[in-house]
């Protein structure tokens, strides 16, 4: 669905006295290669400025390579006459909910994508009514989007994504705004999507236990890749995450820690149920 070439990005200093701007600031990406499938759940890990939510604009053309290619569905991201179709294709969900509302009843918000891209009235309707149905808020039709708690706004905002029939929805740190609950909302939704209808799902986090429901996970550090695999495979590397700023999921370091005390347990612990099931035998 989405690949990378050699991906550099350097986001421009400009110059106050007269406005221009030349790419020679902060390099936020460095030759970044990365493939995602088609109907993967990927998430994207990192800490601040690592280079994870400026990777994740690359994925609908929000931003363009300083150097290198980005494809999605084939198509180059650098050619302005395919901006149009990228989009179209990959939706993104930004980190304030409210910054990202354009219409006073939730209906409305939903179908404005679609309005957009020119689809006729009557296949709008049926688009935001199944849409506002994937996402459990069929009941807020007519709803005002600021009596919506933190995590129904961002389902409704991924409605307005799913509205517009796109094969991938970018999660561009979604989830940082809200309480425990609505997160958990969030990440619910997206990944019955995910399961149900087969959409890419790119989540761009720093919550571990975000993370360990992915297919694969992305560790970003200075603008590069540094890990690519399984959730298990990636959290194995405790100390290594660690070493550049990130936490681990608490089951996955408390594992780590048992087994330095000289436990039999194997690497890659991430739940409550897998660790129960491999304290058994190293207790009996």
């Amino acid at each position: 669905m989405i690949k990378t070439e050699n991906v550099t990005f350097v986001y421009a200093d400009v110059n106050v006295e007269d406005g221009a701007s030349e790419p020679s600031g902060t390099v936020a990406l460095k030759g970044v290669n990365v493939e995602i499938n088609k109907s993967e759940f990927i998430v994207v890990l990192g800490h601040n400025g690592s280079g994870k939510s400026t990777l994740a604009k690359h994925f609908n053309a929000l931003l363009v390579p300083t150097e290198g290619t980005v494809w999605v569905n084939g198509l180059d991201t650098k050619v302005d006459d395919n901006t149009w179709e990228i989009r179209k294709m990959a939706g993104m969900v930004f980190q304030n909910p409210d910054h990202q509302f354009v219409a006073t009843i939730v209906s409305e918000d939903v179908a404005f994508g679609p309005e957009n891209l020119g689809v006729p009235t009557e296949e709008i309707i049926e688009r935001v009514e199944k849409a506002l149905a994937d996402v459990g808020m069929s009941n807020y039709w007519d709803t005002a989007p600021h009596r919506l708690s933190g995590g129904q706004k961002q389902r409704v905002a991924i409605a307005g994504v799913l509205a517009m029939r796109t094969d991938c929805i970018i999660l561009d740190e979604s989830t940082s705004m809200l309480d425990p609950s609505g997160r958990k909302e969030v990440l619910d939704t997206v990944m019955r999507l995910n399961r149900e209808t087969g959409i890419t799902v790119i989540l761009i986090t720093h919550y571990m236990d975000e993370a360990t429901k992915a297919d694969r996970v992305i560790v970003m550090d200075d603008g590069v890749p540094v890990m690519d695999g399984t959730p298990k495979q990636v959290f194995k590397h405790i100390e290594k995450l660690k070493a550049i700023g990130l936490d681990v999921p608490q089951i996955a370091e408390t594992s780590h820690l048992l087994r330095q005390k000289g436990l039999e347990l194997p690497e890659g612990i991430l739940t409550i149920d897998e660790m129960i099931a491999a304290l058994m035998p190293a207790l009996s």
